[in-house]
Formats: structure tokens, sequence, C-alpha cells
């Protein structure tokens, strides 16, 4: 992936400066493009910034969620001089916004408040746009190349696609393509659903726009402004690209896809933005939730600290009410190349919304969220030759399960006919090109696991999670890992071949996921 600030979104590696997307958009060196997630921390994380008046966002968390309780912590807001700007009274998160820079501290002390804290250190409105990285755009004769090698049956770009037989997706599509029933939401930086890839599959009822904190369902305002980032596209293309003669081919073609904007126009994917994605898909029948970045400001956050604790509650009380209303949250590693189970790491990138400084942090109780959150599947990211990525990050314990994210070519070249070792899907606008990242990644095992919702389509998100794990490809630690070929491991994974770090469970199988 790219620069940090490109990183935020799982940020593919194609992502730009400034975008948040913390998996999948940044490009790698030479060959190769891809953008990683951000890693945040600071050795003395700066106090939040509300000073000449200017406003924050803030979440605040109460210890019930009764309508006595949440009507109280409401007066208690605007006594104190703040606005509430959401109320989502199911698992108790009040979004609010406020000047005064004693705000959280004064309702902390509230009776009934479990936490509060503010979401970012820059003042409301978010910065302005930066401009957003390009993805590496496949040309109209690398197409047509493409075309002339498919196969009966095939897309036309499908022999570029090395990651749908890496996963055994290509042999699920003889069996089945999924089920309409199945529905997959792409919490991200907005889908562009007039996209001939993504349209036929599109669920415009469980789309939105969260932003603000507050959703938006207003026509369209799901989708990426022409200056914002494509990430989320491409991930929806990744997932669920119809297998229409046009194209790319996703991972459950036959199934539905949503798009939950939650980035800002420049790329920050804040609390309460992500709060309101996953409360959304909760109560609008989602199966499956894709989280291809981190929560901005803190790459890591720490729950020692009183408002980086309060931003790793309110959205673990969201991922936690969406999965008890069905639906399997899925998530990126992260691009740094970090030990997630290590016993400290260094966070140079956050606040990534102000000024970003140096901390060691404890990845165990410093979290990466949703990507840590209890529940969520975390994804590592596997390249052409089905080894980690070099970007991927990893961990004992943390990792889940892996899924083809794409690496630079030349680590991992793929076999021909495809070219790039990076990933190939859609583009706001009817284009196409490749991304790498865990946020790639994170898409794959997406699918996977709306094919076995679609297998099992009264299964718990429990059972769907059971299934991804006990279905994935067994894949031993390297020994050594060393990706770049300098003689010195670029990274140590620990475990056995049924588990370890760099792989979790082993590599996401559809076939399987498609046998009852």
């Amino acid at each position: 992936m790219t620069s940090r600030s490109a990183l935020r979104s799982r940020r593919a590696l194609a992502v730009p400066a400034g975008m948040a997307l913390a998996t999948a958009l940044a490009f790698l060196p030479a060959a190769a493009t891809a953008a990683p997630l951000h890693p945040g921390g600071t050795t003395a994380a700066p106090a939040p910034r509300a000073e000449d008046g200017t406003a924050l966002s803030y979440v605040v968390n109460v210890q019930r969620p009764d309508q006595v309780t949440i009507a109280r912590v409401k007066k208690e807001i605007v006594r104190a001089g703040g606005t509430v700007v959401q109320v989502y009274d199911r698992i108790g998160v009040v979004v609010a916004h406020a000047a005064d820079p004693g705000f959280a501290q004064r309702i902390r002390a509230v009776q009934g408040v479990q936490s509060a804290g503010a979401t970012r250190t820059a003042p409301l409105p978010a910065q302005s746009t930066t401009a957003v990285g390009e993805p590496k755009r496949l040309t109209a004769a690398q197409a047509r190349a493409a075309a002339r090698q498919a196969a009966p049956g095939q897309d036309p770009m499908q022999p570029l696609q090395w990651d749908l037989p890496a996963i055994k997706a290509d042999k699920a599509h003889e069996k089945t393509l999924g089920s309409r029933d199945v529905t997959v939401a792409v919490i991200d930086t907005g889908v562009d659903d007039t996209h001939p890839d993504i349209a036929p599959n599109f669920d415009r009822a469980a789309s939105v726009n969260c932003v603000s904190g507050k959703p938006d369902t207003t026509d369209g305002a799901w989708r990426p402004g022409a200056q914002e980032s494509p990430h989320g596209t491409h991930v929806a293309g990744e997932i669920a690209a119809a297998k229409n003669g046009v194209g790319v081919t996703g991972v459950a073609p036959g199934v539905k896809v949503s798009g939950i904007k939650v980035s800002t126009q420049a790329g920050f994917f804040y609390t309460e933005a992500v709060v309101c994605g996953f409360m959304w898909a909760a109560e609008h029948g989602v199966d499956v939730t894709n989280n291809s970045y981190y929560t901005d400001p803190w790459y890591f956050n720490c729950t020692t600290d009183p408002d980086q604790k309060a931003l790793v509650e309110a959205i673990t009380r969201a991922t936690r009410y969406a999965e008890r209303k069905g639906a399997v949250n899925v998530a990126a590693a992260g691009n740094e190349n970090f030990d997630l189970a290590a016993d400290s790491l260094t966070d140079t990138s956050s606040p990534n919304d102000s000024t970003p400084g140096t901390r060691t942090v404890d990845p165990s109780v410093c979290l990466d969220i949703p990507t840590q959150l209890p529940g969520v599947v975390t994804v590592a990211s596997t390249g052409a030759k089905g080894l980690k990525s070099s970007f991927s990050n990893y961990g004992l314990g943390v990792v889940d399960i892996a899924a083809p994210g794409g690496d630079n070519t030349r680590y991992q070249t793929p076999a021909p006919p495809a070219v790039s070792g990076l990933i190939l899907g859609p583009l706001p606008g009817g284009g196409y090109g490749y991304m790498a990242g865990t946020s790639m990644a994170s898409p794959h095992v997406a699918g996977v696991a709306a094919l076995i919702r679609s297998t099992h389509p009264k299964a718990s998100a429990e059972t769907v999670k059971s299934l991804l794990r006990e279905q994935a490809d067994d894949t031993a630690c390297p020994s050594p890992y060393d990706i770049d070929g300098d003689g010195t491991a670029d990274a140590v994974c620990e475990g056995g071949a049924r588990h370890n770090g760099f792989y979790g469970a082993g590599i996401a199988d559809a076939l399987d996921a498609v046998q009852k």
C-alpha cells in the first residue's frame, strides 16, 4: 500500500494520501501497487482539539439503554452545551457535537454514562478532500486480450482473476452463484451502483450514507463523489460482480450487495459513521458486512485512554448488535506487516486527522477497530503464490482466516493468462483496475460467507463463522518467510498447519461453502 495517509481503508494499496482505507487501496512498490491499513499510536496521545469554539463529534455510551437513562443523558448533553445528532437507543449510543474542550469530561460524570469520548482530533467539518491515488487501471487493449482467452461461460476479464481459482470460486460457480436472498453490505467509501457489473445485484433498500453518524437515505447518497476513493466500488465488485458476460466475476455473483458509505470526502472513517453503518446493516436484513478499513483517527484505540475507550465501546456495541441480528462481520487485518499478537508495537500514524505522534502500544489493550473486536472475522492477505502478502498484518490468535488480497507482482507472480499480482475489480464510472491490500482479502471472505449463508439460509452468524474456519484449507507456516529474497526473514509465523499467525484457520474455500 502507499503512504500511511493513503492507507486508511485497509485500504487498498491504490489509495491516495489522506484516505482512511485501512485495507486495500494503496499501490505496492515497483510492478505492483496496493494500499495498506493504517497503524496508529503515539507515546503521548494529544488531547482532542476544540479550541476557538470549533466543534468536535462525540460518542456517549449509556450504562443501560432504557428510555429514562437515555432521556436524562440527552438532557445533560444539551445542558453541557452539546447538540444531540443521533440516538441509537437499542445499543445505548448517543452521537453529539460540542465545542467545549471539557465536554467529554463533564458528560462522563453524568449519572448513567458509562463512557464518552471525542471521535476525532480535527474540528468539524472534516478536513478538505485530498487527491486520491489512482488504482492501476486496465486498458482497453488489456481487456480485449483477456476476453480472447476467456473460456465458454467465463466473463471477459475472468482470465485475469487468479484470485478466483485460488479459493476455488470458479468451481463453486458450477454449482451455484449464491442466493438472491443474501445481501452483503460494503461499509466503505461508497459504491457506484450504476456500474454494469454491480447494478444487477445492487440492494437499494439496504444502502445508505452514514458519514454524519445519522442515516441519509437520499437516492444515490451511498455513491462516491468524483474526487472520492474508488475503494468501496472495487470491494463490492470483488464480492458480487454479476456473472453477466460483462467485465469481471465476483466471489458470490448471485447474491446482492449494498453500499453503506461511512467515509468523509477526505477519506476518514469516524466512529459515529461506523456505528451508524453497523446499525443500518443490522436493521435492514444484511447477512454479511465487509469492513476494509480501520476507524480513524487512531490506528490503535487504547482502552486506557478515556476518549479511545469510548470509541471501542461504541463500535463493539454496534458490531455485537449486528451479529445478534444475524450478520457476519468480516474485517481486514491491515497492511503494515504488524504482528498483532506481539507484546508491543510502534504506532507512528495516530492521530491521522491532525498531528501524528509516536507511541508504543500493547495491541491486546490498544485495538485496531473493528478488526480486533470480539466476534469479528479478521482476514489476512495472500498473494498469487499463496504466501502471506508482504504487507499483510498477522498474529497467532488474532487472524481468523486468509484470502487473496494481492501482492507485488515481483514477489508473487500469477500463472498465465493472469499478468498482475494485484486484484482486478470494478471502478466507478464503468471502468476496471487493479488494487491490493487486506482490503481486497476481506471481501473474498465476505463472498465465501455469503455462499455459506446461501447454502445454509437458516444458519446463525456463529454457525457461518464456524463453517468458514472448518472449511478453510490448512496452510502451514513458510519457514523462513523471506518474501523479497534478500536472505532475511520478513516476518515470523507461529503455529501449526491447522492454525497459525499468518493464515489463521487457513485459506478460504468457496467450493466447500456451496456443498451441504
